[in-house]
């Protein structure tokens, strides 16, 4: 795994559980994966080292991951838009549009979209 999917993985936790993350490392995690700044940059910005930076973003990866291990919610979240798709090409095969437009209806509406 190369680092760019790596930083979508710990992205997509993010999303999950970013918010059960310190302010602090909420800041030094955004600033790092979405604003691109460097451990330097960062460590400036908040008057810390840069092994304070690097710690604090290893502790927050942990954390993410810790997270998913044991609430799976991104597992879950994928394993459900797997199956909601294979209703829909199942509903596409059997041709009955208006069956097929409920459903798919239902399903944009679980998505949110």
């Amino acid at each position: 795994m190369d680092e760019l999917e790596k930083n979508e993985i710990l992205g997509d936790l993010y999303a999950y559980y970013g918010g059960l993350l310190t302010k602090s490392q909420q800041s030094y995690f955004e600033d790092y994966y979405y604003n691109d700044l460097s451990l330097g940059e960062i460590a400036i910005n908040h008057h810390v080292s840069r092994q304070a930076v690097y710690d604090n973003l290893r502790r927050c990866r942990k954390l993410l991951k810790n997270y998913e291990d044991n609430l799976h919610m991104q597992r879950d979240y994928n394993m459900i838009e797997d199956k909601l798709a294979k209703v829909v090409v199942a509903l596409k095969k059997s041709k009955s549009s208006q069956a097929l437009q409920i459903t798919t209806d239902l399903i944009n509406q679980l998505r949110g979209e």
